[in-house]
């Protein structure tokens, strides 16, 4: 039993008997005319199968204790593969996922439609992921899939299997946490990288393109999340990312950036110098978020929630900014929480109930001073254990004399 079989049988195990799940991959998203967005896959089928191509499905079946999985794909074509190369093979997609009964993506229909039809008279159900962002969002496969089988078959009754995927989500094992830390070294990489080639009078967007050259020269073709690469007062704006204003010279320069490995995700945030050398102010500031990070290293353990961290900082940062001429209140300097979540998503999936060992997070206090343009923010990534943490990110240089050691030397 693989990886993937393992954690559909998790699922499994927690679904109803005389169920069905249907899992979709996603298509992808049409741009401009015949163009369309890069596919990115759905990650729920992701973690249960390890396929990442579109328009695919994922059933697992569970009727009177007997289970059974299919995958359904599109099938080979000819004329597309001259174009864009072949679709995958059925052999190839059981051979990633562990499922041995793959079939044409066409057959779906006439498969659920079966299984329903055995059910009459039971109480039956069908699980969706039924993930919605915003109460906005453009209606996905699994929306109009079961809007679909409720006018056809009104007495279904139709589940969200979000929250257990999500609780299973939220404990990595260890292929998980190998990947996250190889996302990790490969992002240390693109730091080091850019602390080399910053100097004054470059462009924000310059820093950028140097942390992307790392992840092509790695053979990682896919950023984590869009980059921030904010110099000055810039750095201020916690979710600044057009990255195309020149850095002068005394600025402080904060990225938060992070490679993508195998579609999970490191999370990382450094501050340093354009010059390669902090103010007296600056690295006065830099140090009271350096202590914060410590403070939360400290306590972050199993059994303890994301708001328990946060409010250490609060508590931390209302004692200590006042002695730093800071007098306005933590929220006009520090306005974001000191963590989530980390793993297939960035801000990864998670319910409201204290950490577990297994979850990985990330720990990023940070202050905003607008009037001084200093904009401090430092992130790791934290591995939760019984009874503390694991920094997975330690080997990203953050002390002020060894950024400054790194820089000039």
């Amino acid at each position: 039993m693989n990886l993937y079989s393992k954690r559909r049988q998790n699922v499994l195990t927690r679904m109803e008997d005389n169920s069905v799940l249907l899992l979709f991959s996603g298509k992808a998203i049409a741009k401009s005319e015949d163009e369309c967005y890069d596919f990115d896959v759905n990650r729920n089928f992701y973690y249960l199968t390890g396929l990442e191509k579109e328009d695919m499905v994922l059933m697992l079946s569970k009727n009177n204790g007997k289970i059974s999985e299919a995958l359904f794909i599109l099938p080979y074509n000819e004329y597309l593969a001259r174009w864009v190369g072949g679709r995958m093979s059925k052999q190839e997609a059981s051979e990633i996922s562990d499922v041995k009964n793959v079939c044409n993506r066409d057959e779906l229909d006439d498969n659920v439609a079966r299984i329903i039809e055995r059910s009459r008279g039971k109480q039956f159900m069908i699980y969706f992921d039924f993930w919605h962002y915003t109460y906005d969002q453009n209606n996905s496969e699994a929306t109009k899939y079961a809007d679909l089988l409720k006018q056809k078959y009104p007495y279904l009754s139709l589940v969200d299997i979000f929250p257990i995927l999500t609780s299973l989500r939220m404990v990595k094992d260890e292929y998980e946490v190998a990947c996250i830390k190889k996302a990790i070294n490969i992002t240390n990489l693109g730091i080091r990288k850019m602390m080399k080639n910053i100097k004054p009078e470059l462009n924000e967007m310059v820093m950028e393109g140097v942390f992307d050259f790392v992840l092509k020269e790695n053979l990682c073709n896919k950023n984590a999340f869009k980059t921030i690469a904010a110099s000055g007062h810039r750095a201020t704006i916690l979710h600044y990312s057009t990255n195309n204003q020149v850095m002068k010279d005394g600025e402080l320069f904060l990225c938060d950036l992070g490679a993508s490995y195998k579609n999970y995700a490191a999370d990382i945030t450094r501050t340093f110098p354009v010059n390669g050398k902090f103010s007296d102010r600056q690295k006065e500031i830099y140090e009271m978020v350096l202590q914060a990070q410590r403070i939360v290293v400290d306590h972050a353990k199993e059994g303890v929630t994301l708001r328990d961290l946060n409010k250490l900082v609060v508590d931390y940062y209302r004692d200590e900014l006042p002695k730093h001429g800071l007098t306005k209140g933590v929220n006009e300097y520090y306005f974001h929480s000191v963590s989530h979540h980390l793993g297939l998503d960035t801000h990864d999936v998670s319910l409201d109930e204290p950490l577990r060992a297994g979850c990985v997070i990330t720990n990023e206090p940070g202050l905003y001073i607008v009037d001084e343009a200093i904009g401090i923010r430092i992130e790791d990534d934290l591995l939760i254990t019984e009874n503390g943490c694991v920094i997975l990110s330690k080997d990203i240089i953050k002390e002020v004399d060894d950024i400054e050691n790194f820089m000039n030397h």
